[in-house]
């Protein structure tokens, strides 16, 4: 009995280094986080080209040019369409994630970010002086419908190509 537990035990250990690997070498999983890495980068270069300020948050932001998180869930369901097929439960299930993440981005999360910067001219304009909070509401938080598109073209271009490659 406990020869057959120590045979369990080290089985595992030995596998969690194989595990690891498979995790780390999943193609679909690169092919998912490489358009939302370089989404990111993105963001800075154009803020950086249109409004001339290198602002190094942006890489750890929601909101801006491209949408990350459109390029991570088209990249994702790009992938799984490559590797697993169009007709697999698991491209539908991509596919399905992807849609709630755009419309969340561009709809949901745009509304409160619009409804953030007036009720923070509300109160500077109402306080003016004599500020209720040192605390403003965060206003960058969603997405134009461009910007979302221009994550998901990022997206699928990005693992189409990733996932071409080998």
């Amino acid at each position: 009995m406990v020869r057959n537990w120590w045979k369990k035990i080290s089985t595992r250990k030995r596998n969690n280094g194989a595990d690891l690997d498979n995790f780390l070498n999943n193609r679909v999983l690169q092919a998912t986080f490489i358009p939302w890495v370089l989404a990111q980068i993105l963001k800075v270069i154009v803020e950086l080209v249109w409004y001339r300020k290198l602002n190094l948050r942006l890489l750890t932001s929601a909101g801006g040019m491209p949408s990350s998180h459109s390029a991570m869930v088209c990249g994702l369901a790009t992938a799984i369409a490559i590797s697993d097929g169009a007709g697999s439960s698991a491209f539908a299930l991509s596919f399905v994630l992807a849609m709630v993440v755009m419309y969340d981005a561009a709809g949901i999360r745009r509304a409160a970010s619009m409804q953030a910067r007036i009720l923070n001219q509300i109160i500077d304009e109402l306080f003016q002086g004599h500020p209720i909070s040192e605390v403003r509401l965060r206003e960058f938080l969603g997405h134009t419908p461009i910007q979302v598109a221009a994550g998901a073209l990022l997206g699928i271009v990005m693992a189409w190509w990733w996932m071409a490659r080998g």
